[in-house]
């Protein structure tokens, strides 16, 4: 069999097909990274050459191929705690907000995305369990979403390295998890507590359904898209909050440099970004 090659003009094919697939745009530097999964799916299909390969990628009408491909070229890098600043800001100053200017009793919605293999909406269901004294008297939904199907399934089953759990106090690890299987195994009433659900942030269609949330955790993506897709990025999350919902970045990221569209809030733990008008 001879030696499957991505030439350069291969490489920005796929390039551009995917950036209007999912909003990711790869670098060169990437170069390396993007040829070793596409030769790996040319194999997997029987595709005699990119060409091939490209042609039944972009006509398969289930997507079946298009997702297998965006589960390879995703990067799903997190742990529990990561930024836990943003945690700490969600329960001594933004759900205080919130529910002071909610009118009626619907439940507080909570939107994390990229979920990756879970750490960070789990995180924010531990938070809200340890620090937050309104969860019992507040109904909370939290959703977590990701584009990549098998990194969803890894959150639903909610089995973690060492590494994940390194920065979660000792106490919390042992009320939360059992060890299993060389790492640790969150609790069921945990597992429960999130619902995850497969989306692609670039695709109109996948994200009419996502509506009336309060706050919104997107750390960390909006630095793999470009202007373009940033500023998508952000009038999607405007229409999914409710007047007065918050935005949570990365923090190397800036909303500001992105979309006029939300105020900057700075709060004493937290520089967050809120959709203007009040909870109805």
């Amino acid at each position: 069999m001879a030696k499957i090659t991505i030439s350069e003009e291969d490489f920005q094919k796929f390039r551009e097909y995917f950036y209007r697939k999912v909003g990711i745009q790869f670098e060169n530097s990437k170069r390396y990274f993007v040829d070793k999964r596409l030769v790996e799916r040319i194999n997997a299909t029987g595709a005699k050459d990119f060409r091939d390969y490209f042609t039944m990628l972009r006509f398969e009408a289930s997507g079946a191929e298009l997702q297998k491909l965006v589960n390879l070229m995703t990067v799903n890098e997190t742990y529990f705690f990561r930024e836990e600043y943003q945690f700490q800001c969600l329960v001594n100053s933004i759900l205080g907000e919130i529910t002071r200017n909610k009118k009626d009793k619907a439940p507080i919605r909570i939107w994390s995305i990229p979920s990756s293999s879970g750490e960070e909406p789990y995180s924010i269901v531990i938070y809200l369990l340890e620090h937050w004294p309104g969860l019992a008297q507040w109904d909370v939904e939290i959703i977590s979403s990701d584009i990549d199907t098998n990194i969803i399934e890894s959150a639903r089953r909610g089995h973690y390295s060492a590494r994940s759990v390194q920065y979660l106090p000792a106490t919390l690890l042992k009320k939360y998890f059992k060890p299993n299987a060389g790492g640790y195994q969150i609790s069921e009433d945990l597992r429960s507590a999130v619902e995850f659900t497969c989306v692609n942030l670039m695709d109109a269609a996948d994200m009419r359904s996502y509506r009336k949330f309060d706050v919104i955790f997107c750390r960390n993506l909006l630095i793999y898209f470009d202007d373009l897709s940033r500023r998508q990025a952000a009038e999607t999350f405007f229409d999914a909050l409710n007047p007065g919902g918050f935005v949570c970045l990365g923090h190397s990221e800036s909303m500001s440099r992105i979309s006029s569209l939300f105020r900057v809030r700075k709060f004493p733990e937290a520089i967050v970004y809120q959709k203007p008008g009040v909870n109805l």
